[in-house]
């Protein structure tokens, strides 16, 4: 890993960019009611401020870091280097598109393939997260730590729908954990379901296609946090979208176990 000031010093900016980016998506965000933008994909939405709160990261991160790669949701991979940024600049886009409040502006750095640093700032609900590896997680000044649940029948775990995902396979994976008396959920924002994993808020959350930008800021918040995870990026998480799992440590095995996944 990189001298931990050269992280550092990107890790204060980039909360800096995010909150600005953050802002704008405010700005944009549209009144609560029947869904604004167009679709990518069947419940996939993507809106105008998807689009300027990229551009605006991009923009100033190339302007700082101009040595630095950058990859975003909307724009794809424009630019090299040994150090990337990754931006999902609104992840909860459905919920975004209907005035909801649960979505965010997620932002990671890696490393090559190692997640090193990152942001997340779900500006309507007042929380932003932040983790550097080696460094803890924290979200608004309090250090975050895995759920301490060790017992299934107490758990609560996320499920993330996908148009990707076959609905008999999806449910399968319901089923399997309502048997070990887990309540499901599903929230539509992958990068704060990661979130509530590091903050214990919830024991376990499963997605069934994802892609880097949904959870490279995630990843650095999990490992600080003392959580399980997939090994995301070595199955093929750089480059395709795949599944992932986070959970607790204490429920980890049979969760695991119940979504046919294995973890790091």
């Amino acid at each position: 890993m990189s001298d931990h000031r050269h992280i550092a010093r990107r890790l204060e900016i980039a909360r800096s960019v995010v909150s600005d980016a953050a802002a704008l998506a405010m700005a944009m965000r549209p009144p609560p009611g029947g869904p604004t933008g167009t679709t990518k994909g069947l419940q996939d939405y993507v809106t105008e401020a998807d689009t300027a709160v990229e551009a605006l990261v991009s923009s100033r991160l190339n302007d700082l870091f101009p040595e630095d790669g950058f990859m975003g949701e909307e724009g794809g991979r424009l630019r090299q280097g040994a150090l990337t940024w990754v931006i999902d600049p609104i992840d909860g886009t459905s919920n975004y598109a209907r005035g909801r409040e649960r979505w965010c502006v997620s932002l990671g750095l890696l490393e090559n393939d190692l997640p090193v640093a990152g942001v997340i700032q779900a500006p309507a609900l007042g929380e932003t997260y932040w983790a550097m590896r080696g460094c803890g997680a924290w979200m608004n000044g309090s250090r975050l730590k895995a759920s301490p649940v060790t017992d299934t029948c107490s758990a609560m775990v996320e499920m993330g729908w996908s148009a990707k995902v076959a609905p008999a396979l999806y449910a399968r994976h319901a089923q399997s954990f309502l048997e070990l008396g887990i309540a499901p959920r599903t929230g539509a924002c992958g990068a704060l379901a990661l979130a509530d994993v590091a903050s214990g808020r919830s024991d376990g959350y499963l997605e069934i296609a994802i892609n880097l930008w949904d959870v490279a800021a995630g990843l650095v918040l999990l490992h600080e946090a003392g959580a399980r995870v997939s090994p995301f990026l070595a199955d093929g998480g750089l480059t395709g979208c795949i599944p992932i799992l986070a959970t607790a440590p204490g429920v980890a095995e049979p969760v695991a176990r119940a979504a046919g996944m294995r973890l790091s």
